[in-house]
């Protein structure tokens, strides 16, 4: 059984402003409460919302079954003044998404 269960926001909190094309590294704790480890078939992949400059998909972090992890994008504040959220779901080594999706959710300004 895959499962993906989100703790915590490590870094930048909901609503984080940041300027017009400034890096933002975003940080999510998760555990992988399933039964199955997470080897090098696992993703996470961008679902939903803005991508903010960063791929669509990225390795899944390692992690064992009952472990937790720290999962980080790197992402840039786009050159537009508003509210942006950009959401991301975990893929097994099949193709079929399971967990809790993470996002982001920022506001930027000039």
């Amino acid at each position: 059984i895959n499962n993906l269960k989100f703790i915590t926001d490590v870094t930048v909190p909901d609503n984080s402003t940041f300027l017009f094309g400034e890096i933002i590294d975003k940080q999510w704790l998760v555990e992988n409460s399933g039964t199955c480890n997470w080897d090098s078939g696992y993703r996470l992949r961008h679902t939903s919302g803005a991508s903010l400059g960063a791929p669509e998909e990225i390795a899944l972090y390692p992690a064992r079954a009952g472990t937790q992890a720290t999962l980080q994008i790197i992402f840039t504040a786009p050159f537009t003044a508003d509210f942006f959220v950009s959401e991301w779901q975990a893929f097994d080594g099949n193709g079929v998404a399971f967990g809790d999706p993470i996002y982001i959710k920022i506001n930027v300004q000039q």
